[in-house]
């Protein structure tokens, strides 16, 4: 007797998906080597404009630009682009009760063992500190806590993050 085992992933089209099902306008985001499947199925999307930015910091101030705008943007970036872009959560999305969803990539991070990387361990502990409730999403299973984030953004008025807890499949 065989036992096949099938881990499952995480497709692009999930979250491109979800990212349709809540009406999103705009990803703003640092386009980095790992997200190239995103990337194309996110430029074959008509109804997201990506909005690339050449440092994490600025992701927040242009997803609050949009936002005031009457715009309903998303930031993509990875755990080490939340750490820079601190002051700018804190000033920008807190500060103004903003409605943001971060689609955070959990480099670093691993569930079946040590976590060596720094960014990998620290970063649910600053999402803690800032008070921003946040949701993991590792398999296609998971997509639909995207939209849980959005809901919860809207309702309270504040960040939510969602921790990319994996590398997109092809």
């Amino acid at each position: 007797m065989t036992t096949e085992v099938h881990e499952s992933i995480l497709h692009p089209a999930s979250l491109v998906n979800e990212l349709k099902k809540n009406d999103v306008s705009h990803v703003v985001w640092l386009p980095d080597s790992e997200t190239n499947f995103l990337y194309n199925m996110m430029m074959e999307e008509p109804t997201l404009d990506l909005v690339p930015v050449c440092r994490e910091g600025e992701t927040m101030a242009v997803a609050a630009g949009l936002w005031v705008g009457g715009a309903k943007p998303v930031v993509l970036i990875q755990n080490t682009g939340i750490f820079e872009a601190g002051d700018s959560i804190r000033g920008l999305s807190l500060d103004l009760n903003q409605p943001l969803v971060m689609l955070i990539g959990y480099r670093g991070w691993t569930r079946r063992g040590p976590t060596p990387d720094s960014a990998g361990r620290f970063i649910e502990h600053i999402l803690h500190a800032w008070g921003i409730n946040y949701y993991l999403v590792e398999t296609d299973d998971d997509a639909d806590r995207i939209s849980i984030a959005f809901e919860e953004a809207g309702r309270l008025n504040r960040p939510v993050g969602v921790l990319i807890g994996t590398e997109f499949g092809s």
